[in-house]
């Protein structure tokens, strides 16, 4: 029987130092990189293409082992820099400093006229607004501490990244973002806000205390496409580890729009939906519209039945199948793009999920493996790691595949 395996997923990271700093829901386990490289010794220069958060970054510098992390949003590029940066001890001593600081001005200004809360939609449904008020203050006087880019306002606004979580109504317990009803919310507003101060210095210290532990390898975030990899300027990559966007899921703007916003990152919805269709398995907002009309053109996928599961999901909506159509093109682009970048006998390994659409169950697992075989790759292997927290036909596979020698 196949387990869920919780030990696999981001809940396994959430109190290990630097992988606990902000959680991300498709984020894997730092056990299934760990594993990986126990079992291949070998290895020494790695390749994320979908970095995500930077698991992968992490574990490889951890290890001495060095490593290129790939992500196009610059959210994510930019919070994997922080999170795989060494920091001196004058950084560390300032972010502890601005910790008070920030607290202390907070607690002691009661009005603040030029305060500034991002243009998220319905921001109510996120925050309360005697929370909202709360938080922007926090972001007023981080700012106001650190008004220019350092490493010490870095660590500082992971921390407040935390916060805005952790004080909205949001809940990623299922595919469609939701929100928790709070109307029935007792606390003062400044009950409230003496908790909310309280846990972001929390917060800020646990993140200060992971980043006093220097790591050995070096990391390179670089914000790029993943279907265009450039060619790196150290040597060719002997390994990729790494885990796609999966089918169902469909946008990672979904769940980074809270910390994109407040950070800058975004400024509309319409600036969301662009950055979600430029990435791999991305419908938020325009990108659903211009799915309808997308069309693969002369690019097809040679799997067996594939026209026929995009047949079937087309009886029930023409956008999904186009968006499953469409999320396949792009990662066999992909793949033909980390093929070119890999040295001889390099090996590749994708954490993937098979995905079902209404009564079509797509065994995404089994076209990864035969897209691989089709870019040229060898001894593609398919093995499961653990069933997932939804339908029991829902899995989580490790294919892996090989470069050819020469």
């Amino acid at each position: 029987m196949v387990k869920q395996r919780a030990d696999l997923t981001f809940k396994y990271n959430l109190k290990r130092g630097r992988h606990g700093w902000l959680r991300l829901t498709p984020a894997y386990s730092i056990k299934v990189v760990q594993q990986i490289l126990e079992n291949h010794p070998h290895i020494t220069y790695v390749l994320d293409p979908f970095s995500g958060t930077g698991t992968t970054g992490v574990v490889c510098a951890e290890n001495n082992i060095n490593c290129d992390l790939v992500d196009i949003n610059p959210f994510l590029v930019w919070f994997a820099r922080v999170k795989v940066a060494n920091y001196q001890n004058e950084h560390l001593q300032n972010a502890q400093e601005g910790v008070h600081s920030i607290c202390e001005y907070v607690a002691n200004v009661t009005e603040m006229s030029d305060l500034w809360v991002p243009s998220i939609h319905n921001i109510n449904r996120w925050w309360s607004e005697d929370r909202l008020i709360v938080l922007a203050k926090i972001y007023h006087a981080l700012n106001r501490q650190f008004p220019t880019p350092s490493p010490a306002k870095d660590l500082l606004n992971v921390a407040f990244c935390n916060l805005v979580i952790n004080w909205s109504n949001a809940a990623f317990n299922h595919q469609s973002l939701s929100f928790k009803d709070n109307s029935n919310q007792q606390l003062t507003l400044f009950d409230e806000e003496q908790q909310i101060l309280r846990q972001f210095s929390s917060i800020a210290q646990r993140i200060i205390a992971a980043a006093r532990t220097p790591l050995k390898g070096q990391v390179k975030v670089i914000q790029v496409d993943s279907r265009k990899i450039p060619f790196p300027a150290t040597g060719t990559y002997d390994c990729v580890i790494t885990s796609p966007p999966y089918p169902n899921r469909m946008s990672y703007i979904r769940e980074l729009r809270p910390y994109m916003y407040w950070l800058g990152y975004l400024k509309s919805g319409r600036e969301a939906g662009e950055l979600d269709w430029q990435a791999i398995g991305g419908t938020w907002g325009i990108a659903t519209s211009k799915l309808k009309t997308w069309q693969p053109n002369e690019q097809r996928i040679s799997f067996p039945g594939f026209d026929e599961i995009i047949g079937e999901i087309s009886q029930r909506s023409l956008t999904l199948a186009n968006y499953v159509h469409r999320y396949f093109i792009d990662i066999l682009t992909h793949i033909k793009s980390v093929y070119a970048v890999l040295s001889p006998g390099a090996e590749v390994f994708y954490i993937v999920g098979n995905s079902r659409f209404y009564n079509t169950l797509v065994p995404v697992e089994q076209i990864y493996a035969n897209l691989l075989e089709t870019c040229g790759f060898v001894d593609v292997d398919v093995r499961i790691l653990r069933k997932r927290n939804s339908k029991k036909e829902l899995l989580e596979f490790m294919v892996s595949a090989k470069k050819p020698e020469s």
